[in-house]
């Protein structure tokens, strides 16, 4: 299995995140991915190689253009504030304000464009978002060309970035941008797997009104855990899309025994779609020592997780999103690939 990953993930270091109450730590950090491709590499996995370029219109495939053009130039504009690196957001629309006006500040236009506090736009985001796409288009061009799987190496990750707006560490939805690559070069169904343990919120957003991509995700309950205003179980599409969106809430808590009776249904639901591709959203943070996590799998059963990707049976695009426990990521991460090269 190839490995895509492109090295301008490094220049995205967030000097931290507005989160809890407090200025903290930001989780999403390069170690992650560098973590990651060291464990790839001493696992064997395959060969490890840099992404191609695309063209913009792959990203304005999923990705509104006015989103796309402000994270071109958005730290631009904030050095020209004048202010230290690290363009955060500190306000937002709220219900009934107006939407068909974007701010002429820089200020305005993070809050028109963002959703948290935790995604600062730094001097070198776009540069490693535009490379974390083109590592999701890169294996979605493999797998299309014939390969089994490949493994796009992602980071900043994608999920919780919709058609609009970005957030939640992510600027770009990467398994969406791979998604529809796979649709315009001819699959007339794809489904999307989200195992990370946050709802991924983003890609329900781009799809849900569409029935050509089935969305199906395993996650925490929204009702107590971010992204918080999606991933109810009755949230199941719109229009086209109805009855192509499958939410899959678990509580705090959650073993391995609950996630894979999750992770059967989903697989029935795959099965059922007629998909001819899977892309997997392969987030590792319900692995139990995630700290910002609160499910309880642990390092053997992503092994385990691998095996049960293989039995579907369908070309596969793995898409690296979520995971903070450093010092286990890259086991876990391998153990899922080599789970499903095995198998």
């Amino acid at each position: 299995m190839r490995t895509i990953y492109a090295e301008t993930h490094a220049l995205h270091r967030a000097s931290g995140e507005f989160a809890f109450g407090a200025f903290v730590e930001h989780w999403e950090k390069p170690e992650r991915a560098e973590a990651i491709l060291s464990a790839v590499r001493a696992a064997g996995l395959g060969p490890v190689e840099a992404p191609r370029a695309f063209p913009r219109t792959a990203l304005t495939a999923v990705h509104d253009e006015g989103l796309v053009a402000f994270l071109e130039g958005a730290a631009a504009e904030w050095a020209a504030s004048g202010r230290p690196e690290g363009g955060f957001a500190c306000t937002w629309r709220a219900p009934r304000m107006r939407a068909d006006r974007v701010p002429a500040s820089i200020d305005g236009k993070l809050g028109f464009w963002s959703f948290d506090s935790v995604t600062p736009v730094m001097a070198g985001t776009w540069a490693a978002a535009k490379g974390s796409a083109e590592c999701a288009l890169t294996a979605a061009a493999l797998v299309a060309g014939g390969e089994r799987a490949a493994f796009a190496l992602c980071r900043p990750p994608g999920h919780h970035a919709g058609r609009d707006y970005f957030g939640g560490f992510c600027f770009l939805n990467n398994a969406a941008i791979a998604a529809q690559s796979l649709i315009d070069g001819g699959a007339a169904r794809v489904a999307i797997l989200d195992v990370d343990y946050h709802h991924g919120n983003g890609t329900q957003d781009i799809f849900y009104d569409r029935g050509d991509v089935l969305f199906a995700s395993i996650h925490a309950d929204p009702s107590v855990d971010y992204p918080f205003f999606l991933g109810h179980a009755d949230e199941t599409g719109a229009g086209a899309g109805e009855g192509a969106n499958l939410n899959l809430p678990l509580p705090h808590g959650t073993g391995w025994a609950a996630w894979s009776a999750a992770f059967e249904a989903a697989a029935a639901r795959i099965a059922a779609f007629g998909a001819d591709a899977v892309v997997l959203s392969l987030g590792v943070d319900p692995f139990e020592k995630d700290p910002i996590s609160r499910f309880k799998l642990t390092s053997d059963e992503f092994g385990r997780l691998g095996a049960r990707i293989a039995g579907l049976g369908l070309p596969t695009v793995f898409v690296m999103e979520g995971g903070y426990a450093v010092a286990e990521i890259g086991l876990n991460v391998a153990n899922v690939l080599t789970g499903f090269s095995a198998a």
